[in-house]
């Protein structure tokens, strides 16, 4: 069996879950993956026996647990130094561990408006101001990053990071909802697309066929 195993939600809404995965699944160890359908009948129940926040994603590994997406990148990042889920360099690391922390407590109205759907195209919704100003903080980090550290890569630090996990189900929200993206940050998106985990985290969402109608037909939040 596995050191690791991770208990996620549905990957075709759960975000949080995807921001836990994501680095997970980059480390190249082996891990096993237990989905909890959300919403369903005993998912609450089911998902508090892993993870006392009652909330996914959750990492167990050699006796510990780990809940919360950015506390489980730091848990990967100081078991496997060598992956440099950080940046090396102060400066950037500083400017990494910001740009994350700062996408785990904020954008309250991206959330509940552009809630992630890798099932949809949804183009044409209206968004508030708060929302569409959140939009463009996004953007402007992403540029920010990569004209300060982007050098060495595609992603925002040059080569694959925690930050780039945190804003992955971002890149996904821009393509359902159709937010038009400068040609720096089209770049950076598809990159991401490009990633051979988040490729197989869309293939597998692609096989689920749970619907949960408050992500799919009106703007309700994010999970």
């Amino acid at each position: 069996m596995p050191d690791f195993i991770i208990y996620i939600g549905n990957r075709v809404y759960s975000s949080w879950s995807l921001r836990g995965w994501l680095p997970l699944k980059q480390l190249g160890v082996p891990f096993e993956e237990v989905m909890i359908p959300l919403y369903d009948e005993g998912s609450k129940d089911a998902i508090l026996r892993q993870s006392p926040s009652g909330k996914v994603p959750a990492l167990h590994h050699k006796g510990r647990m780990v809940w919360e997406s950015l506390a489980i990148g730091e848990y990967l990042a100081e078991e496997f130094p060598a992956a440099r889920l950080w940046p090396e360099e102060a400066g950037a690391r500083a400017l990494a561990r910001a740009v994350s922390a700062e996408m785990h407590a904020g954008f309250a109205n991206l959330r509940v408006e552009l809630s992630m759907n890798l099932r949809r195209i949804i183009p044409g919704r209206r968004f508030s101001p708060d929302a569409l100003a959140q939009i463009a903080r996004v953007q402007a980090i992403w540029r920010d990053c990569r004209a300060r550290h982007g050098a060495g890569g595609p992603f925002l630090f040059g080569h694959f990071t925690i930050a780039d996990a945190m804003y992955a189900p971002v890149v996904t929200r821009f393509r359902t909802y159709g937010i038009e993206l400068d040609p720096m940050c089209e770049t950076y998106a598809e990159a991401i697309w490009e990633l051979p985990a988040m490729i197989a985290w869309c293939e597998a969402a692609a096989k689920e066929t749970i619907v949960i109608d408050k992500f799919e037909y009106e703007p309700g939040g994010s999970i």
